[in-house]
């Protein structure tokens, strides 16, 4: 061993480490940030599989590469990248890139460390209480619990497995064994996760009760009364009604009042999937849109999403002061969470959650909400609803283009009709053709790279776009390219 030599490596050299990330940072600076968020430049470069295989010479080689090697690597992975930060990504329910936010990313990932224990955390574990009991002021309770979650489905997950814990504690040591049939109710526009969470926590998705939604995909809470009797009657015991504020793709708000008084008469978890659409709450002329939410038991929001936080960044809000989250999730390890450290140990909460190892997701909320102030993150959501408001009257305006409903969040869902079905409404093909009219136009959008919108078919409706209003630095300019653009990729169906 003592003749075999050591390979060259940066690690070893402080020098060199400073110099490899100052490069990298440059080019992220550059890439990323100035060209990623940049209207005159792609959204994406695409590439089909096996060309972007190759180009990116994605196989892993027994040998180490040189310095000027990496700095290509991490150039051409940036490339090849969607722009999700481009003011022209209407894809998801995310889009953006907030300085403040990708500041306090690359703190964290510089700092690696996990807020499992105050010893080895001690600034994130405090920063993310103080975090969380501002979003549960949001809601509307002085007290309560909570932990930031992988994703808003991770958070659904968590809603379901303590209410049915609070219910059915045995069920902790003696698992499904120690349950009766149990019942939960969704609307049949909520999002997939809660189907999932049935499925991963053991209760099957035969327990998942769907309930009707109105035209506007809200939930219709005598449907919920009907069906709540009707698992009662199957001989099923009810815990859990998970209302949605903000669906995936209409972005409808479920009555909460009307909901949280049939949970309140048959004592059933109250569970709010807001994910999407909690960051209302900050806009004193929008948050009426969530009435009622200060009187469920559980609530998932994403600062990721409409706040532009970054990934992830996921809360998960208990107004729960019996300390539920340690009891349903602790096991108390004697290496982790001893109790006779040289502080209060109260402060080591890695104990509430499944994970062990957990990513710090506060601090990019926190310092940005430091920089725009509350305040400034009220104008980002009101900002979003009146850019919303105008694509809505610029469709309204144009030939070919044609509205699916009035929206009420910043989903705006519509339809491009192009020449040749205009006028044809009352073909018996049309429906039909209209609906292959969007997967082509997103190819061609993404080939070019000019945008990327998503699209779905819907209950009755076929394939419609999704537009949605979520990136902090749009402007009228990138609704009316959006408009002509579909005009121009679209002129020849």
């Amino acid at each position: 061993m003592a003749d075999s030599k050591l390979l060259p490596s940066p690690g070893g050299d402080p020098v060199a480490v400073e110099t490899l990330l100052q490069d990298v940072f440059g080019i992220v600076v550059d890439e990323a940030i100035r060209k990623g968020t940049s209207a005159s430049e792609k959204v994406c470069e695409w590439k089909e599989p096996e060309e972007l295989k190759q180009l990116l010479d994605l196989e892993l080689q027994s040998q180490g590469e040189s310095q000027e090697q990496i700095l290509e690597r991490c150039r051409a992975v940036i490339r090849y990248s969607v722009k999700t930060g481009h003011p022209r990504f209407f894809n998801q329910l995310f889009s953006g890139l907030d300085p403040h936010s990708l500041a306090g990313r690359i703190i964290t990932e510089s700092l690696n460390t996990s807020p499992y224990t105050y010893e080895i955390a001690p600034v994130f574990v405090l920063m993310e209480e103080e975090v969380l009991k501002k979003l549960r002021a949001l809601v509307g309770w002085s007290s309560g619990d909570g932990v930031f979650c992988p994703g808003g489905s991770i958070s659904n997950m968590y809603a379901i497995n303590l209410a049915r814990y609070q219910r059915y504690p045995d069920c902790k040591q003696r698992g499904l064994r120690a349950l009766p049939p149990l019942a939960l109710f969704t609307s049949k526009e909520c999002h997939y996760s809660i189907n999932k969470g049935a499925a991963f926590l053991g209760l099957g998705t035969d327990s998942v009760r769907v309930v009707k939604a109105d035209e506007r995909g809200k939930m219709i809470p005598e449907d919920l009364e009907r069906q709540i009797s009707l698992a009662e009657a199957e001989g099923a015991v009810p815990f859990l009604v998970s209302a949605t504020s903000g669906t995936t793709v209409l972005g409808a708000f479920d009555p909460l009042d009307a909901i949280a008084d049939v949970c309140q008469r048959h004592g059933l978890w109250l569970h709010v999937d807001a994910a999407w659409g909690g960051s209302v709450l900050l806009s004193q002329t929008h948050r009426h849109l969530l009435d009622g939410i200060q009187r469920a038991d559980s609530v998932a929001w994403n600062p990721h999403k409409l706040l532009a936080a970054g990934l992830q960044c996921s809360a998960l809000l208990l107004q729960d002061t019996s300390n539920l989250l340690k009891r349903c999730h602790g096991f108390q390890a004697s290496y982790l969470f001893q109790q006779d450290k040289f502080y209060d140990v109260a402060l080591d909460t890695g104990d509430k959650v499944v994970q062990c190892g957990r990513r710090v997701d506060c601090l990019k909320l926190w310092l940005m909400w430091k920089a725009q102030g509350g305040q400034g993150l009220e104008q980002r959501i009101d900002q979003a609803f009146a850019l919303a408001r105008y694509l809505v009257e610029e469709i309204k305006k144009r030939e070919g283009f044609e509205l699916v409903m009035e929206p009420e969040f910043v989903n705006v869902c519509f339809w491009f009709v192009p020449p040749s079905l205009r006028g044809k409404q009352a073909s018996p093909q049309y429906s039909q053709r209209l609906s292959q009219v969007a997967p082509v136009l997103k190819e061609r959008m993404v080939k070019e790279g000019s945008m990327m919108i998503g699209y779905q078919p819907h209950g009755t409706h076929g394939n419609f776009f999704r537009m949605v209003v979520a990136n902090p630095t749009l402007t009228c300019a990138d609704i009316d390219f959006l408009l002509n653009e579909l005009e121009r990729l679209g002129q020849d169906l």
